[in-house]
């Protein structure tokens, strides 16, 4: 065994480890917004954790810069789809308000409000 091999099975046993971490996270946490942070954080990394064993294990083909675009598309999407989840779960009252410790939604939606700090002079 080289050492390429083993640093490709460190990143890919690391990057699967992850990923089922964000599936049992997905699973058993309780509301909408922390199984998105589980959807999203943990199953990310450990897919470019995978990525990264897989562009070792095949460095020089062709393949690789197929594996470049799988990650960045991933990285730039996942933050956006949680966004936008997030947002939906929010707007359907689809949340437990006793684990929110600050609703910053709320706070931005009263600063929109006449009169507040955030409002054009009239």
């Amino acid at each position: 065994m080289t050492v390429a091999d083993i640093v490709t099975s460190v990143l890919v046993l690391s990057g699967s480890a992850l990923a089922l971490s964000a599936a049992i996270g997905v699973v058993r946490f309780p509301d909408t917004l922390a199984r998105m942070h589980a959807a999203t954080k943990p199953q990310v990394l450990g897919l470019l954790l995978v990525l990264a064993g897989a562009a070792i294990r095949l460095r020089g083909n062709v393949d690789f810069g197929m594996l470049i675009l799988t990650g960045m598309f991933t990285v730039i999407t996942a933050p956006v789809i949680a966004n936008r989840v997030g947002q939906l779960a929010y707007r359907e009252q689809n949340i437990r308000d006793d684990l929110l410790t600050r609703d910053e939604m709320l706070e931005s939606a009263a600063d929109r409000e006449p009169g507040g700090h955030d409002s054009p002079p009239r």
